[in-house]
């Protein structure tokens, strides 16, 4: 009986504090460039960013920065009555084009160095 308890307390305790060990937005952005510059992340034509080589905390820095993009585009989509898939279009193509030299870029499906 004490050890289900003990484990019940336990299994509550690590649910309860796994929210706590998620990146927050501003410590996601604040990863990116290093991300970046070290091959794990690129910038994909339909505006968010992927996972080009997993390691470190790659997918939840794109997780965090690709869910506040999609809640811009959502916004920019409805307040100029476009289409999302619209936004994301034209966003990703910035974000190509601004991608520094020896970063990561996604073209025809597949990633290569600008």
């Amino acid at each position: 009986m004490r050890m289900s308890i003990r484990l019940g307390g336990l299994l509550l305790a690590l649910l309860l504090s796994a929210p706590a060990l998620a990146l927050s937005l501003n410590q996601a952005m604040s990863a990116l460039p290093a991300a970046k510059a070290a091959g794990q992340l690129g910038e994909q034509p339909d505006g968010y960013l992927g996972v080009v080589a997993a390691g470190g905390n790659a997918a939840e820095i794109a997780q965090q920065i690709n869910q506040a993009r999609r809640d811009e585009y959502q916004r920019l989509a409805r307040e100029n009555n476009i289409q999302l898939r619209d936004v994301e279009s034209m966003a990703g193509k910035k974000a190509l084009e601004r991608t520094p030299t020896g970063q990561y870029i996604m073209v025809n499906d597949v990633w290569m160095k600008k």
